[in-house]
C-alpha cells in the first residue's frame, strides 16, 4: 500500500534557520531517503517553496469570473506544509515508522500519514490501505 507523509511545520521557524542549520537538517533527511531508496519503500519525495510564493485558487467553478487568487495557502494553523514523501509499506505501521525516522531528524516538525488511494484515469480506485 501507497501512503503519503506530509511535512508540517511552522513558516516563521524554518524561515529563519541558517544555510548551515538547513544543510545539516537536509544532511540528516537524505540519509533517510537513501536508506528508504535502498530498502525500495520510497516514491517520490519533494520539498516545497516557501509559502509566501504560493497561491490559492478558491471559487465555486472553473470559470476565471467566479475564480479568486490569492497569495499564500491561508491555512487555519501555523504549521505549513513544507513537502511530502510516498512511502510503500504492507500496513501503516511501516510508514508510521518512517515518519518516526524523519521527525527523529527534526524533531520540531510534524509528520502526517495518510493512506493514498491512486486515481488513474479509466481504472478502479486503488485502495488507500488499512485503517
Amino acid at each position: 500500500m501507497r501512503y503519503a507523509i506530509l511535512a508540517y511545520h511552522a513558516d516563521d521557524a524554518f524561515e529563519t534557520w541558517s544555510a548551515e542549520e538547513d544543510a545539516t537538517l537536509m544532511k540528516g533527511l537524505l540519509e533517510i531517503n537513501d536508506r528508504l531508496v535502498a530498502e525500495r519503500h520510497l516514491g517520490p519525495a519533494a520539498r516545497l517553496g516557501p509559502t509566501k510564493d504560493a497561491r490559492t485558487l478558491r471559487g465555486k467553478n472553473t470559470d476565471k469570473a467566479d475564480s479568486i487568487i490569492v497569495d499564500g495557502p491561508f491555512a487555519e494553523t501555523k504549521e505549513q506544509l513544507l513537502g511530502l514523501y510516498i512511502v510503500d509499506y504492507p500496513s501503516i505501521d511501516g510508514a508510521i515508522e518512517a515518519a518516526r525516522q524523519l521527525r527523529r531528524v527534526n524533531p520540531t516538525a510534524v509528520y502526517e500519514v495518510r493512506p493514498i488511494m491512486l486515481y488513474v484515469p479509466g481504472a478502479e480506485l486503488e485502495g488507500g490501505g488499512e485503517s
